[in-house]
């Protein structure tokens, strides 16, 4: 079978389910998983509300209203013969009131037939046109974390006690949980103040740390990610938060905050 197509890659990035065909391919394919790794990362680095702060407001240019007025076709301006009865003989004009707005006279009818209405795509069609302007900005950088809701809190299997490296000061814990549906996530409750720079990534390593399996951008607090199926939790038991630039580099920086073994 060829290998996904880009719309696939995207929708799986987006965690949109795909067709049977599609799903296969990718679960038994490499290229294909590094490639929807990679675009995961840039959807999951715009969603960290401290690699996006608004900053302070800005007050809006003079012209503003005016632009909207025009556009709009609604009157502002103050009518003259107002100010002109209002104000007294030799006087200043007095400060008044704005006059209550005017709506533009409506526009004549058309004289030629309206154009047909072009149907809308579908909402997920949207959905991937947006997601693609945001990954061709050149954010592509790695994999992913989802928020798993349910009632179903599922079994943990495995758990890990997540100790503070190079007196970073943050710590926590991790565990492996698997769900009703088979499906497993790692669960980090991380302790940590937010990075001067750049953003928290969690990781799983093999013991000698000679392979490693990115998951996804974390944050303070609680966050889960999507096993991988199949993944063997007794090669990959290490679990590893590290911190990570902007840089476009999916690789690990080696600035690691946090670490624990899974008791697998």
């Amino acid at each position: 079978m060829p290998h996904c197509t880009p719309e696939d890659l995207a929708l799986a990035a987006l965690r949109e389910p795909l067709a049977d065909d599609a799903a296969g391919h990718l679960a038994g394919c490499a290229a294909c998983t590094r490639e929807v790794t990679r675009l995961r990362r840039a959807v999951d680095v715009l969603a960290v509300p401290e690699l996006a702060d608004p900053g302070p407001p800005v007050s809006p240019p003079p012209a503003l209203w005016a632009g909207i007025a025009a556009a709009t076709g609604v009157v502002t301006a103050p009518r003259t013969e107002v100010v002109a009865a209002s104000a007294p003989t030799g006087g200043p004009v007095p400060d008044l009131p704005p006059p209550p707005l005017r709506a533009a006279p409506a526009a004549p009818p058309p004289s030629e037939p309206v154009a047909p209405v072009v149907p809308l795509r579908p909402r997920r069609s949207r959905l991937l046109l947006a997601a693609a302007a945001a990954l061709v900005v050149g954010l592509g950088i790695g994999a992913g974390v989802v928020a798993l809701g349910g009632d179903d809190d599922g079994v943990a299997v495995a758990a890990a006690v997540l100790d503070p490296l190079e007196d970073s000061g943050a710590s926590g814990n991790a565990s492996v949980v698997e769900r009703a549906d088979g499906t497993r996530v790692l669960r980090v409750e991380l302790a940590a103040d937010a990075p001067r720079e750049g953003y928290y990534e969690a990781w799983l390593l093999t013991e000698s740390v000679s392979g490693l399996i990115p998951l996804g951008v974390v944050r303070a607090g609680t966050e889960e990610f999507e096993l991988p199926p199949g993944l063997d939790i007794g090669e990959y038991p290490v679990v590893d938060v590290s911190v990570e630039q902007l840089d476009g580099d999916p690789s690990h920086s080696g600035v690691s905050v946090a670490r624990g073994s899974l008791d697998t």
